[in-house]
């Protein structure tokens, strides 16, 4: 069964929006995993808006499933990854003001920048992987960068899967996931997904991509805890991610 690993970012929006420590996001990270999580995704930004870089640290020692920092490679990005050493690093191509990811790495022009990341990361024995558009171009840079996984950046498809409601499907998008995933895993690297992805457009992603191992889920799942419960919610994204 593919992944759920959990990205508490939004909870430490809540916690930083009034002081103090509520809520506390070790225990959110505990009880994500206690009911059912996978892993625990952490974005931790320069400006620290919502998860800091000592949450990082403290959460490194309670984690007890898979544990991933995902963010732009900044100088003090890898020394906090390097530092803590988590099961996975995602490498986004975020610019500091950005208010969430809207977009995957060009492999070809950034070529030789994320070879020299992903090398110092993987000598300290981290697997990485890189945030990617559904682009089969951008597929044998990943690889030949020394990336052990590829993310593909869900967005646009959750936009037109909203929008095929009322429009007709734009196929051609979804076969770029499809072929994307399909060149990902005829050169040997491993599939996650995240963005916008949510109970209504999480099964139809999977079914249709079976090389997926691990969404990485946030902003949707902690807006439906809201309603129906952490616990309860957690175990319906699991439910769409059976095979």
């Amino acid at each position: 069964m593919t992944k759920l690993s959990v990205n508490i970012n939004k909870f430490a929006t809540l916690r930083n929006a009034r002081g103090g420590n509520l809520p506390d996001i070790i225990q959110v990270a505990k009880d994500c995993e206690r009911f059912g999580a996978d892993g625990i995704t952490v974005h931790p930004r320069p400006d620290e808006r919502h998860i800091r870089y000592q949450d990082v640290r403290d959460l490194k020692p309670i984690v007890t499933t898979e544990f991933n920092i995902e963010g732009y490679p900044s100088q003090d990005f890898i020394d906090l990854v390097l530092e803590v050493k988590p099961h996975q690093c995602t490498l986004v191509p975020d610019p500091p003001g950005v208010i969430t990811s809207n977009t995957g790495w060009d492999t070809v022009q950034h070529q030789s920048f994320l070879k020299d990341v992903i090398s110092t990361l993987k000598k300290a024995g981290i697997r990485v992987s890189i945030f990617l558009n559904p682009e089969t171009g951008m597929v044998a840079g990943a690889k030949s960068a020394g990336a052990d996984r590829i993310e593909l950046y869900t967005g646009p498809y959750a936009e037109e899967y909203t929008k095929a409601r009322t429009h007709p499907q734009n196929f051609q998008l979804f076969n770029d996931y499809k072929n994307t995933a399909r060149e990902a895993s005829a050169i040997g690297l491993e599939l996650n997904a995240g963005h916008d992805l949510n109970l209504d457009n999480l099964r139809f992603f999977k079914l249709h991509i079976p090389q997926l191992k691990e969404v990485s889920i946030g902003h949707a799942l902690i807006c439906d805890a809201i309603y129906m419960g952490l616990e309860n919610t957690i175990q319906l994204y699991k439910r769409q991610l059976q095979d």
